[in-house]
C-alpha cells in the first residue's frame, strides 16, 4: 500500500463527505428503486435515508486511517431499519437488495471522483481496489450484524405468535388472498367488522416504549371499539387498528388526551378486508402529511385534512405553495404561527370575531388586531384568492414542520 494511494483514498473520501447529502440522496433513490417497500411510507423512509447518512458517514470516517477501517462499527440507525423490516414481517432479502444496490451507488461515486483527482496518476488502479476492498468489507459486515439482530429479534422479541400476525399484517396489505375466517383466526381480530386504522408515533424513545399501546387503546375506546390489533411499525411507530360498529364522531377520537409527544393519524372507518386496508392507505396518508415529527395537532382524522391531501403529497410543492401566498405569515416563528391560527379560525368562522375569540379562548378585539396585523403580512386582504389563502393556512396548521421556513 503506498503512501500516495492512501492519500488519493483520503481525499476523495473526503470529497464526498463534504457532499455527504447528495450520495445519500442517490442511495436512497437507487435503493428504493430495487425495494420500493423502503419507501412505502414515512416511517421506513426516514430509517431507511438515516441508516444511509449514518452508514455512509462511518465508513467516509474510516477512510482518515484506511489500516484500522475494519474497525468500524454498525451505525445504531442500521438497526432501527431492520428490527422495522422484522416487526412488519419482511422478507431479509430486501436488505440485502438495498445494501447491494446502495454499495454500488458509492463505489460509482468514488470511482468518478477518483478519476477526476490531480493526483491519482498511476495510483488510481491501487486506489480503487484499496477502496474496494474496505467497502465490501465493512457492508458485509454490517450485514452479517443485521442479520444477527433479525434472528434475535425473530426468536426473543416477537416470539411466534407476534411473528405470525406481523406476517398476516403484511399478507393482507399487500393484497394475499387471505379469507376474512382465516385472517381472523391468526390475528384474533374480526376482519369482517368495521375497521378505523391508525398511525402513531412520537419522537420520545422512552414515551415510545408504552405509550403508543396506551394510546392505541384510548383511541379505539374513543371510536367505539374493543382492543386494538396492533403492529410495531418501527422504533417509535406502531400500526393499530380498531373494530367498530359504525364511524365514530369526529370529537369522539380528537376530543380525548394521548401520552404526551404521542401523535396520531386516524383513517377513515370502513369494512372487511378491503377496508382494513383502505382505512390503513387513509392513515398513512394522514401521516405523511403531518410530516412525522413534532408540531401541529396531536391527533388527526382523514376527513380533517381530505382536501389538502393531494397537494401535501408533493412535499417541495407544497411547500413553495404556502410561501407564495402566506408571504411573511409562513415564517416559521412562535409569532407567525399565532396570527396564522387566529386568521385561519377567523375565515373559517365566515370572518366573524366572537366565534373566532370564542374557539381560540381571547378576546374579540385581540382576533380583530391580530388578524390586522396578518393581514400586512400577507400584503393583501385575505378575502382575495380566498380559496388559496384558507389552503395554504390548512397546510401550514397540519404540516408545519414540512412547509414553512426555509
Amino acid at each position: 500500500m503506498t503512501t500516495t494511494a492512501v492519500r488519493l483514498l483520503m481525499d476523495v473520501g473526503e470529497r464526498m463527505a463534504d457532499d455527504l447529502d447528495d450520495l445519500v440522496r442517490a442511495m436512497n433513490a437507487a435503493e428504493t428503486e430495487i425495494a420500493p417497500m423502503l419507501n412505502a411510507d414515512r416511517t421506513i423512509e426516514q430509517e431507511m435515508a438515516a441508516s444511509n447518512r449514518a452508514n455512509a458517514a462511518t465508513l467516509l470516517r474510516a477512510l482518515r486511517d484506511p489500516i484500522g477501517a475494519d474497525r468500524a462499527e454498525t451505525p445504531p440507525e442500521a438497526f432501527d431499519v431492520i428490527r422495522t423490516v422484522v416487526r412488519r414481517g419482511l422478507e431479509i432479502d430486501v436488505i440485502f437488495q438495498a445494501y447491494r444496490r446502495g454499495q454500488m451507488v458509492v463505489w460509482e461515486r468514488f470511482v468518478e471522483l477518483a478519476r477526476a483527482h490531480s493526483g491519482a496518476g498511476d495510483q488510481l488502479v491501487e486506489g480503487m481496489a484499496l477502496f474496494a476492498t474496505l467497502l465490501f468489507g465493512y457492508v458485509d459486515r454490517v450485514l452479517l450484524a443485521l442479520v444477527e439482530e433479525a434472528q434475535r429479534l425473530r426468536d426473543e422479541v416477537l416470539g411466534g405468535a407476534a411473528a405470525k400476525r406481523a406476517e398476516t399484517v403484511r399478507l393482507i396489505l399487500d393484497g394475499a388472498p387471505i379469507e376474512e375466517r382465516t385472517g381472523s383466526g391468526r390475528l384474533g381480530y374480526d376482519l369482517a367488522a368495521r375497521h378505523t386504522a391508525m398511525v402513531l408515533w412520537c419522537d420520545d424513545e422512552a414515551a415510545a416504549a408504552g405509550g403508543l399501546e396506551e394510546a392505541a387503546t384510548v383511541l379505539a375506546r374513543a371510536a367505539g371499539g374493543g382492543l386494538p390489533l396492533t403492529v410495531g411499525a418501527g422504533r417509535r411507530t406502531l400500526w393499530a387498528w380498531c373494530a367498530t360498529g359504525s364511524r365514530a364522531p369526529r370529537a369522539g377520537v380528537t376530543a380525548v388526551s394521548a401520552p404526551r409527544g404521542v401523535r396520531a393519524a386516524i383513517g377513515r372507518g370502513a369494512s372487511g378486508v378491503a377496508g382494513f386496508r383502505s382505512s390503513h392507505a387513509d392513515a398513512l396518508a394522514v401521516a405523511d402529511l403531518l410530516g412525522g415529527g413534532a408540531g401541529g395537532p396531536s391527533i388527526v382524522q382523514y376527513d380533517e385534512v381530505e382536501a389538502i391531501l393531494p397537494m401535501g403529497a408533493d412535499e417541495k410543492r407544497a411547500a413553495r405553495f404556502v410561501r407564495d401566498v402566506l408571504g411573511g405569515l409562513a415564517d416559521d416563528t412562535a409569532r407567525a404561527h399565532r396570527l396564522r391560527e387566529t386568521l385561519r379560525t377567523f375565515m373559517a368562522c365566515a370572518d366573524s370575531a366572537s366565534p373566532a375569540a370564542e374557539i381560540l379562548h381571547t378576546h374579540r378585539n385581540t382576533v380583530l388586531q391580530r388578524v390586522a396585523v396578518a393581514t400586512g403580512l400577507l400584503g393583501r386582504d385575505p378575502g382575495e384568492h380566498r380559496l388559496a389563502t384558507m389552503t395554504a393556512l390548512e397546510l401550514a396548521h397540519y404540516a408545519g414542520g414540512v412547509v414553512l421556513g426555509d
